[in-house]
């Protein structure tokens, strides 16, 4: 079967984003840092955003938990584009090339709250290439979820085994390839360009 559609996620794909970055200027010692994104800010809480919830709600959810943390808690979002790293370069030229061989369709499927999307959109200019981005927030669904990605495949009459899937969570991953998704697990734009080769299209 012939690749027609590339599907990309976004973060720690093309877009490097990590709560570290903000939180290495707030706490002093590293220790700290983990042990509150560990268990205050926590990855499962900002997923919740992801899938729609208002970063308002959710920041007063966690300081009337946490009252002792709210400085750090409301730094999560009032600090928020401060944990936007830059584009990640190598993945952002392997899409330039693919974009230049102007024979595939090209898709972001995205956790993201649809609150902070529009600051990455601002910033990135790579994110104007796309045909479609399906945002999580907007959906108020998200990967791992089947009908995330079923979503996708409806609004733009894609088939999933004309298309490659690009994810650095293997958990979606896994959920990708259930539907029919060729799915490569990024680790690296060295790695993955390794891969896109042993699929001929690059």
């Amino acid at each position: 079967m012939t690749t027609t559609t590339i599907i990309f996620d976004l973060g720690a794909v093309l877009i490097d984003w990590n709560p570290h970055y903000l939180y290495r200027k707030v706490f002093q010692e590293e220790a700290q840092m983990l042990h509150f994104l560990e268990n205050v800010c926590t990855s499962d809480w900002n997923e919740e955003q992801d899938g729609g919830r208002t970063l308002q709600e959710a920041t007063d959810l966690l300081v009337a938990q946490y009252p002792e943390h709210e400085e750090y808690i409301r730094a999560f979002y009032g600090r928020w584009e401060e944990m936007l790293g830059g584009a990640i370069e190598g993945t952002v030229k392997i899409f330039e090339e693919l974009k230049a061989q102007n024979k595939f369709k090209f898709y972001a499927l995205t956790n993201w709250s649809s609150e902070t999307f529009p600051i990455a959109q601002e910033r990135f200019e790579f994110l104007t290439w796309f045909d479609g981005i399906v945002v999580s927030g907007d959906e108020k669904d998200r990967k791992p979820f089947p009908s995330f990605y079923q979503t996708l495949l409806d609004r733009y009459q894609v088939k999933p085994e004309e298309a490659i899937f690009i994810d650095d969570n293997l958990r979606n991953i896994h959920a990708a390839e259930k539907i029919g998704l060729d799915s490569i697990h990024f680790q690296s734009p060295e790695q993955l360009r390794e891969e896109l080769k042993k699929r001929g299209v690059l």
